[in-house]
This record gives C-alpha cells, sequence and structure tokens, in this order.
C-alpha cells in the first residue's frame, strides 16, 4: 500500500512541519520552461473555434478528488488543489455585514499524484473559513497557492509550497477572495484574479495591492492560470448560465497581459466530459509538445467521478 503524506501548515507560522514520506524527485514542469514560452503562447493565439481537440488519454483517479481547483505537471507527478466541501454556503435573503452567503465548512487540499492516478501526497491548506483553494501557478522553485472563503468580497491567504520537500509557508494575506495568482518572475509581483475573475489584482512580492484592473470580458470566468512569459498568462474557464433545457456550460482559453491587465485571444472549447461536464469546468494545464501540437490535461469533474483526460489540438 502506498503511504500517503498528509500535511497540515501551523494556523499562522511561516513553515509547516513535514510528516510521513516525500515524494519523489522534482523535475521542471514543460508548460512553465523558457524555452517553450514564446511557442506555447504563439500557438494558443492560434486557436480557432473551429479547433480540433482530439482526446488521447482518461485515467480515473483512484483517490476522492472533491471539488477540483488548479492544476499543473511538475516532473513526473501532478499536483492539483481541490475543495472538500464539509458544510455548503447558504445564500442570505439580504446580504449580511457585505456578504451574500455564509461561509459554510470546508477543507483546502493540494494533491500530488501520478500518470495511473494514484494519490502520493495531500498537503491541507487554510483556516478557519478560509478553506477555498483556487488556481495555483509554479515558478520553477515554488507552488503557488491561494486559499479563500467560499464566497466573493472576502479574504485570502496565499501559500508557498516547496513540491520536494512539502514545506508550507504563509506568505500574504489579501482582503478579497483570490480564485487563481500566477508568479510573475521576471517583475517578481503576482498577478491574481477574484471572485468569478471580474476583477485582476496587481500584487507586489509582499502581497501590497498595486493596481487592480476589471476584467472587461465576459466571456468566461477563469478558473485555472499559468504564467508562461514576461507579458503572458494563459487561463482557462467557464461560462454557465441556465439555459431552457438545463444549464449550459462553455469552456474557454484566454491569453492576459501581465503588465496591461487586459485580455488578448480567446477561444471557445467545444469538448465535454461523460458526464456532461465542460473539461475547462475545473483545473487544466497546457502544454506544448514536440512537433508544436498543445496537450490540453484536465480534471472536469468532482468527488468518486474524477478523471484525469487529456487532449491534443493542432492550430
Amino acid at each position: 500500500m502506498t503511504e500517503i503524506l498528509r500535511v497540515r501548515p501551523p494556523r499562522r507560522a511561516l513553515a509547516a512541519a513535514v510528516l510521513g514520506l516525500a515524494v519523489a524527485a522534482v523535475g521542471t514542469a514543460t508548460v512553465h520552461a523558457s524555452a517553450d514560452t514564446p511557442a506555447l503562447v504563439q500557438t494558443v493565439q492560434k486557436l480557432t473555434r473551429s479547433t480540433a481537440w482530439s482526446q488521447t488519454g482518461d485515467v480515473p483517479l483512484r483517490f476522492d478528488a472533491h471539488h477540483p481547483q488548479g492544476m499543473l505537471r511538475i516532473g513526473g507527478l501532478w499536483w492539483m488543489s481541490s475543495v472538500e466541501i464539509l458544510e455548503p454556503t447558504v445564500r442570505y435573503p439580504t446580504p449580511v455585514d457585505g456578504y451574500d452567503r455564509t461561509p459554510g465548512k470546508g477543507q483546502g487540499h493540494l494533491f500530488a499524484f501520478d500518470d495511473d492516478g494514484v494519490l502520493k501526497a495531500d498537503i491541507l491548506l487554510g483556516e478557519g473559513t478560509v478553506y477555498h483553494p483556487g488556481g495555483i501557478d509554479y515558478d520553477g522553485e515554488s507552488l503557488w497557492v491561494p486559499v479563500a472563503e467560499y464566497r466573493p468580497n472576502s479574504r485570502s491567504i496565499v501559500y508557498r509550497v516547496d513540491p520536494a520537500t512539502h514545506e508550507v509557508h504563509e506568505e500574504f494575506r489579501v482582503a478579497d477572495h483570490l480564485g487563481g495568482i500566477v508568479h510573475d518572475t521576471e517583475r517578481d509581483r503576482f498577478v491574481g484574479v477574484s471572485w468569478g475573475s471580474r476583477t485582476f489584482y496587481d500584487l507586489k512580492r509582499n502581497g501590497r495591492v498595486a493596481g487592480t484592473q476589471p476584467n472587461e470580458s465576459h466571456f468566461v470566468d477563469y478558473q485555472d492560470c499559468n504564467y508562461v512569459s514576461g507579458r503572458s498568462v494563459v487561463c482557462t474557464g467557464l461560462a454557465e448560465t441556465a439555459g431552457p433545457s438545463g444549464a449550459i456550460r462553455l469552456g474557454g482559453i484566454a491569453v492576459v497581459d501581465t503588465k496591461k491587465l487586459t485580455v488578448g485571444h480567446e477561444v471557445p472549447v467545444f469538448r465535454w466530459s461523460a458526464t456532461g461536464s465542460s473539461v475547462l469546468r475545473n483545473p487544466s494545464d497546457l502544454q506544448l509538445l514536440p512537433g508544436g501540437a498543445l496537450q490540453l490535461a484536465v480534471v472536469p469533474d468532482d468527488g468518486a467521478t474524477a478523471r484525469l483526460l487529456t487532449y491534443t489540438a493542432r492550430p
């Protein structure tokens, strides 16, 4: 039986002790490699609504994935943030103290699993009502994970996690719900997105807000973002609304300028999981394969039905 690492950071500590076994040696995530940066962005910008995405993989996750949020690959492991909901939020009839719903209860997870869907680590993140991890990023050294209250206009804690030792550091706090964050390594700044990605945040290294910008695109709400160059972040997400015959869900990919905090190229992705979820409902990871094809890895479904699906496209 594989021993699973479970780590809980102290409530306000800057470092956490690691319990159990360390996972395998950590390599470099292809999507963040500097050599891939220009080509990856250029390839994404060639995607159109008629781009064909061919499914190339379907692996069941052999653990309870709860509600996945962000995902990326480092070496031979997939890292995925997820929220375990213990008590759902409930909307108030009228706002209370500026909130539209109760905080609910839950637990934040950062999972590591292999290509067979076998869980290798479970790092617990958050404190109190701050239990909802968002989209994650990797800068070549550390994983960056925002954990927020499960309601808009709330608060977040941004954690830095060492993928080799699993040490957890609380880096800073932000007085809003951050649904995703990326580390702009050239400027040593962070770009964050609010609830529904309606606001972009430009954050200094210590978490102070250097500026904000309304997201002028209303195509999709970004679920997961990854930094890929000095000017570009690639985000994926979902638009969902009630239709006459049920919910209508559409996934999309966007390129965001890290300095202007504006959206450039956007494109829909017309693929759905076996349960009817848009493949971009939850986390994603984009990599450029040898020969110029794009690989999209996703986990669109929750809990016991969660599967790692992969697709390729050649714009």
